[in-house]
């Protein structure tokens, strides 16, 4: 049974982080034979307002759809060693500055009578 996981990372990171985020997500996999199949992919959907890469990784467990709730937990485990991974090479996301316009409604107090 496949199984995906997208994720975003700022645009800026580069590619040598990517390079060892992938690293990082095979040896979290290849450790874990019990649970994942070998040959996971980790790829590239889009980049998305030229400041984040859209990422998705998909992986295979080696259980059927059957076992739910063995399921969730695997993948849940996989979520949280990912954000793991991304506080280890300090790979975050940023929003783009957002404009924001401020305008004079007129006094408080003639409003409130």
């Amino acid at each position: 049974m496949t199984d995906s996981v997208e994720f975003a990372i700022d645009f800026s990171t580069s590619v040598e982080s990517i390079a060892a985020l992938k690293g990082k997500i095979k040896s979290y996999i290849d450790g874990k034979p019990k649970h994942w199949h070998p040959g996971h992919s980790v790829m590239v959907e889009e980049i998305e307002d030229v400041n984040k890469l859209k990422l998705r990784l998909s992986v295979t467990h080696t259980i059927n759809f059957q076992n739910y709730g063995d399921k969730s937990s695997r993948r849940s485990d996989l979520i949280l060693e990912l954000k793991r991974i991304f506080e280890g090479l300090n790979i975050k996301y940023h929003l783009l500055p957002q404009e924001v316009v401020v305008s004079n409604a007129g006094p408080l107090a003639a409003s409130a009578r």
